[in-house]
């Protein structure tokens, strides 16, 4: 028995070696079992020049708008003008049937001839008592009463005038004009409709090229904002103004703050501020909201990263940074503001440093991993 347990330890202990021989020999099978480094995608820090930006969200309103309404009832008679077309001013935009108001204007111009037949009687009867009245061959209060009826016929004259020009103005009124050059809309009357000063709008004429954009700033933004310019030596009613449009590209055109109203919303605590575009295509449309993005001072040189990279806990922001040996990092760092998709970063990371953007889930500090350039995603 004793044999025996010796000869089946020996046996154990021979297969034992063999085993361990085997796993540490080199042959095609060795390392097939080890984990491969986790891959990430970074982003390599360069300096670019970064503009101090703020967003807020404004209305696009028309520099000029106009209600056309009809100023004297008639029915329509033309509408000369496809709807949603530009119109210059001095165009015909309506006429309402004139013809009543040409045979009022005729009435009056006889009564002005009336008036001043009356008047020139008046007067030579005036002429003919007074020079009775030098040798006393009729009665001073004769004189008197053809001196009154001469004043009588002279104020017929006057108010047979403002008769006329009255009828004129009416009749006048029957065209009704494009008093700016703009874009017209809807017309809520056809021909034929009987109009009137009672009818409403008839159409809305509104210039579109240029155009204003409205937005809204906080008592303290708008503060802070002239602060940083004027320590930046700049002039602080000189502040470039874009636009983002719903498909968040930028619109073509910048505009610059023309106007900073006088008073402030009492309810919202802010300053309205207005700003003129060019609008040659008709890109930005009355009453429409849209992204402002305010620029101030000159462009300072700063580190931009995506914002994807940021990790945040309970000590503050940080992001993972790979060093020369590609091992993972982690460093603390204080941001500004955001530029798209981009944040400026203050502190904490220098020029020519690797952050992670993609991949921060799968990866820890002290781990080595395999890297490859950052592609920022393109818009359709």
């Amino acid at each position: 028995m004793r044999w025996h347990r010796r000869s089946t330890f020996a046996v154990l202990t021979g297969c034992c070696v063999f085993l361990l021989a085997g796993c540490g020999s080199d042959g095609p099978g060795a390392g097939a079992g080890a984990i491969p480094a986790p891959a990430v995608t970074v982003v390599q820090l360069e300096p670019e020049p970064v503009t101090e930006t703020m967003e807020f969200v404004g209305r696009v309103t028309a520099r000029e708008r106009v209600e056309l309404r009809a100023r004297v009832p008639g029915f329509l008679r033309e509408r000369n003008f496809v709807e949603g077309q530009n119109v210059s001013a001095g165009d015909r935009l309506f006429l309402i049937e004139p013809e009543p108001y040409q045979a009022v204007l005729a009435q009056r111009e006889a009564d002005l001839n009336r008036v001043q037949a009356e008047f020139t009687n008046a007067r030579a009867q005036l002429r003919r008592g007074e020079e009775l009245l030098k040798d006393n061959n009729i009665p001073r209060a004769r004189v008197d009463e053809l001196r009154a009826a001469e004043t009588v016929a002279q104020a017929g004259i006057a108010q047979a005038e403002a008769a006329l020009q009255a009828a004129q103005l009416n009749l006048d009124y029957t065209e009704v004009f494009a008093p700016i050059d703009g874009s017209i809309g809807l017309a809520r009357y056809s021909v034929g409709n009987l109009v009137g000063p009672e009818s409403g709008v008839l159409a809305t004429l509104v210039q579109q090229d240029p155009i204003f954009v409205q937005f809204p700033l906080t008592q303290r933004d708008l503060l802070a904002k002239r602060r940083v310019v004027l320590e930046r030596g700049g002039d602080p009613t000189a502040v470039v103004v874009h636009l983002r449009l719903a498909d968040g590209s930028r619109y073509g055109h910048v505009g610059q703050v023309d106007f900073v109203d006088v008073t402030v919303d009492p309810g919202t605590d802010t300053v309205l501020l207005r700003s003129l575009f060019a609008n040659p295509d008709s890109l930005l449309l009355a009453g429409q909201y849209i992204e402002v993005l305010i620029e101030s001072g000159e462009p300072e040189i700063a580190l931009l990263l995506p914002q994807s990279a940021l990790q945040i806990d309970q000590t503050g922001i940080f992001v993972l940074v790979l060093d020369d040996e590609e091992r993972v990092q982690v460093r603390r760092i204080d941001t500004g503001q955001m530029v798209g998709a981009r944040i400026v970063v203050k502190t904490g990371l220098a020029p020519g440093d690797r952050v992670v953007v993609e991949g921060v889930q799968k990866v820890r500090p002290g781990q080595t991993v395999t890297a490859a350039p950052w592609q920022p995603p393109v818009r359709d």
